[in-house]
């Protein structure tokens, strides 16, 4: 949307002075409210935009409604014959018992950004405040724009995907873990294993040789007796 080429200020004067037109001649007080920002995607087929009053001390009579827009160019009014038909491009539904007016932008388009004001008027009532407008609703044409339930969509999905990665890892370095525990814990218990088997043959070659050198020592203790005993002289005994 371009710059707006008059001064907010301006702007509310040249309106006022419309609405002041419509009628001449009072305690009467109307307040507008009307939505501060609207961004649509240029592919919507309408939009429409909202529009509450609120009166204080006002004849019964229904007011007037009226619409402005301001773009590149100077206030324009817009509807001045009610735009009833939804084959104009701007169709004004007004539900004034319920102090409510509406304005739908139809066949959308980039060059309907612009700041659409509502003005309420009270004909026949000659102070200000009986003819009142809204701070304006600032429509934006976006090329492309996804719906907020588009994107809360997204995010819901972006969530769990974080949450199924974070699983899939957590069980990842959990078996990691235990793959690798499990060959030390096994070469620990072979160890165990080898090192009992060593303690016993080494028992076992131990108890092997005690028994070799007791049979090897017996013998020869018996061959020195039987020496010695040839040795020794003789006592002349036949």
């Amino acid at each position: 949307m371009g710059p707006v080429s008059t001064s907010n200020t301006g702007l509310r004067l040249g309106i006022s002075l419309i609405l002041f037109h419509v009628g001449v001649v009072g305690t009467c007080t109307v307040s507008v409210l009307q939505p501060d920002y609207l961004e649509v995607d240029y592919t919507s087929k309408a939009i429409t935009m909202e529009c509450t009053f609120s009166t204080i001390g006002c004849p019964s009579k229904q007011p007037r409604s009226l619409w402005f827009r301001c773009g590149t160019h100077q206030p324009e009014v817009l509807c001045l014959d009610g735009c009833k038909n939804e084959a104009d491009k701007f169709t004004v539904k007004e539900t004034l018992d319920q102090n409510r007016v509406s304005l739908t932008v139809n066949r959308v388009s980039p060059n309907d950004s612009a700041v659409y004001i509502c003005g309420i008027a009270f004909p026949h009532e000659v102070t200000p405040r009986a003819k009142q407008i809204g701070n304006g609703t600032t429509l934006v044409v976006r090329d492309r724009l996804l719906s907020r339930q588009v994107n809360s969509l997204l995010i819901v999905l972006l969530a769990l995907l974080s949450l199924y990665v974070t699983g899939v890892c957590v069980i990842f370095i959990v078996l990691f873990k235990s793959k690798c525990n499990s060959p030390r814990s096994r070469k620990t218990k072979e160890d165990s294993q080898k090192k009992s088997a060593r303690r016993i043959f080494r028992e076992i070659a131990q108890e092997l040789y005690h028994k070799r050198h007791v049979e090897t020592s017996q013998p020869t203790e018996r061959d020195d007796t039987y020496e010695n005993r040839r040795a020794l002289p003789s006592t002349g005994r036949p």
